[in-house]
């Protein structure tokens, strides 16, 4: 056999005989279908409780058609009501259903107010059961109708085609006691664009602070740094240098966006413009997608995200950083950063279908676990959500950096001088132990 075939067969035979290349290649298809399909399972179960919805129709044609499932109960009450109704919201009552007006006339004459943000789910249920009937409506209108035509067969098909004539308005009632528009789409969006930028900033940033560790450790040159800088303060300042770049990111984005959506708000308010992108658009409400954006708390959106940004940041980068001041090269890595990444991933999974359920028992506690927290709450924060869950989420998020970071600063103090070995993750628990 000629030189080249020997290199090929060594360098294949060395790498398919390792245990974690054999683990990863019979395990990897199950773990994906695990990632992707078990919090989707998850985010179908309730916290079992069932909601309370008060439905307040002045035409009474509509609210016995709205009937009671296992998660919502549908119950009509009287006009009069309806400021005790609003008192009660939060409490024993979910969400208020209001229908003011007949929805053949006016399909815009039903919102619905809840403290927090109506599910996409209830929002569904009640725009599919107001559509069925008002179709009903139409077509009845029509068969009254002496001159049955050709024009006529075709209103009724685009009567059964659209099948979305009722736009349902959401209402928030906030803590002073206003009642503000707001729009569960908008919050979908907000909470999924925030998700998907905190978790490609922790990845990116997280996997520039390992790069930064192994080129200083492949190079020799922390031999040289060490020498006159505390390990552990080599690795405080290489986390937080790299965590102020991805800071400075943020700002910058932050403030472009800001100038970028008030030039554009500027632009559309204008009478001319708004003139003439209603009559662009048909029923595209402009005003009422403005009014929606800025009815959004961007403040404290940002508050949280930064919050959430640095704690899981640090969280992560410093476990980065202590595998990679194990090893000798980036293919060394692969062994520990697996079930780092598939936390990761499943985070992000548990975030993604959280959105159709921001309230339930997936959504909470991958909010609530250090690990997946940072990624999940921020789905569920533009859907409006107890303090006490914010605050108790970015507690246990500090508290179990702080304790990585000074495992990881143990770790690293070791590993950092240590070359031409593989750690296992015993030996790596030995060097905790090091004084």
């Amino acid at each position: 056999m000629n030189t080249l075939g020997l290199v090929i067969q060594r360098e294949y035979s060395t790498r398919v005989r390792k245990k974690s290349f054999i683990i990863l290649t019979l395990l990897m298809p199950l773990l994906m279908v695990a990632l992707s399909l078990l919090p989707l399972w998850l985010s179908t179960l309730n916290d079992g409780s069932v909601k309370n919805v008060a439905v307040i129709d002045q035409t009474g044609i509509y609210a016995p058609l709205l009937k009671s499932t296992d998660l919502y109960q549908f119950r009509i009450i009287g006009e009069q009501e309806e400021n005790k109704a609003e008192s009660r919201l939060g409490n024993d009552l979910f969400a208020i259903l209001h229908i003011t007006g007949d929805l053949h006339e006016n399909p815009h004459a039903v919102s619905i107010t809840s403290e927090k943000q109506a599910p996409q789910e209830l929002q569904a249920m009640i725009e599919r059961t107001l559509n069925e009937k008002v179709t009903r409506q139409k077509l009845d209108d029509l068969s009254r109708s002496d001159n049955i035509d050709s024009e006529a067969i075709a209103r009724v098909r685009s009567i059964v085609e659209e099948g979305s004539a009722v736009s349902l308005k959401t209402m928030r009632l906030g803590g002073d006691g206003s009642v503000s528009e707001t729009s569960t789409e908008l919050a979908t969006i907000i909470g999924m664009m925030f998700t998907i930028l905190i978790y490609m900033f922790i990845l990116m940033y997280g996997n520039m602070v390992m790069q930064a560790v192994l080129e200083e450790k492949k190079s020799r040159v922390v031999e040289v740094m060490v020498s006159s800088v505390k390990p552990v303060n080599l690795l405080v300042g290489k986390i937080v240098g790299i965590g102020l770049v991805g800071i400075t990111q943020l700002i910058i984005w932050g403030i472009l966006s800001g100038v970028l959506f008030s030039a554009v708000s500027i632009f559309i308010s204008s009478p001319g413009q708004a003139a003439m992108m209603s009559a662009d658009m048909g029923e595209f409400n402009v005003e009422g997608v403005m009014n929606a954006v800025m009815s959004v708390n961007w403040l404290e959106i940002g508050v949280y995200f930064l919050l959430f940004f640095i704690g899981g940041y640090v969280l992560y980068a410093s476990i980065f950083a202590m595998f990679a001041s194990a090893v000798d090269s980036e293919e060394d890595t692969s062994q520990f950063m697996t079930p780092v990444t598939l936390i990761i991933v499943f985070a992000f999974f548990a975030g993604f279908y959280s959105v159709s359920n921001p309230d339930g028992p997936l959504a909470f506690w991958a909010s609530v676990i250090p690990f997946s927290s940072p990624i999940v709450m921020m789905v569920r924060i533009p859907f409006g959500i107890p303090l006490w869950e914010k605050l108790l989420s970015l507690g246990l998020l500090y508290g179990t950096f702080i304790l990585i970071s000074v495992f990881a600063a143990k770790i690293y103090r070791v590993g950092i001088l240590m070359y031409g070995k593989k750690p296992s993750w015993k030996e790596m628990m030995k060097w905790l132990k090091y004084k």
